[in-house]
C-alpha cells in the first residue's frame, strides 16, 4: 500500500472485525497506522509486510514488527494457517495478480480481511459519463498517470472473485464518504452504487 496522508475511514471498521489477542499479518501495511491501532485497541500479536522502504521505516519508528517484501512474490514463504487474521487493506487493487494474492491470504490466515475502494461508486460512474475522465476524489486522490491502483474493481467484482476462489463471506459492510456503514440489509447493487469503500471478512 502506498503511504499518503489521505484519511482512512475503514481502519476502525477493520479493527472492530479483529478479536483481541489475535495473531495478525498486515499485508501492504503502509506506515503502520492500522497495525498500531490493532495493537493498542485489540492487543494483537501483529506483524507486517510492506513494499516501500519509507513505509517500513515509518513502521519501525512506531515500534512495529514489519519487514520489507513484495506481496505478489513473498507470500509463498508463509506457512498454512500461520495467522489468525491476515489483512489486506486498500491494497488488492494495487497487486499485479490479485486473485493469486487472495488465494495465498486464504491459505495463510484462518480469516482474511479485505478492504477496497469502490470504483463502482456513483461519483466515479458520473465522472466517466459526464466528464469523460478518470475521477480524482478524496478517497481516490491520484491522477490516472501516477495511481498505484492498477486494477479498478468494484464491490460486485470483489464478491464475484470470492465466489471464484471459494471464499466464504462471513461479514461484509460498505462505507459511505463519512465512514458510516450502509444498511446491511441492502442488496449488493445498492452497496455497489453508494458505497465509497467495502470491508469483507473471508474464510475458506
Amino acid at each position: 500500500m502506498s503511504v499518503n496522508s489521505t484519511p482512512r475511514i475503514d481502519l476502525d471498521v477493520i479493527a472492530d472485525f479483529v478479536p483481541e489477542k489475535a495473531r495478525v499479518l498486515d499485508v501492504g501495511c503502509g506506515d503502520g497506522e492500522l497495525l498500531e491501532l490493532l495493537e493498542a485497541k485489540r492487543e494483537v500479536d501483529g506483524r507486517g509486510i510492506e513494499l516501500s522502504q519509507r513505509g517500513v521505516n515509518l513502521c519501525v519508528a512506531r515500534g512495529l514488527s514489519v519487514i520489507q517484501g513484495d506481496a505478489d512474490i513473498d507470500l509463498v514463504f508463509y506457512g498454512d494457517k500461520s495467522f489468525d487474521f491476515v489483512i489486506l487493506s486498500q491494497t488488492l487493487q494495487a497487486m499485479r495478480a490479485p486473485r493469486d494474492v487472495l488465494e495465498h491470504l486464504l491459505r495463510i490466515g484462518d480469516r482474511v480481511v479485505v478492504s477496497i475502494p469502490n470504483f463502482g461508486h456513483w461519483k466515479v460512474r458520473f465522472s466517466l459519463l459526464f466528464r469523460g475522465r478518470m475521477p480524482v476524489t478524496r478517497h481516490l486522490p491520484y491522477s490516472w498517470y501516477d495511481t498505484p491502483n492498477i486494477h479498478f474493481c468494484t464491490i460486485r467484482d470483489l464478491k464475484n472473485l470470492c465466489d471464484e476462489v471459494g471464499a466464504r463471506i462471513e461479514r461484509a459492510t460498505a462505507l459511505d464518504a463519512s465512514g458510516s456503514r450502509i444498511g446491511l440489509s441492502m442488496p449488493w447493487w445498492f452497496w455497489n452504487f453508494f458505497g465509497q469503500q467495502a470491508v469483507f471478512v473471508l474464510r475458506r
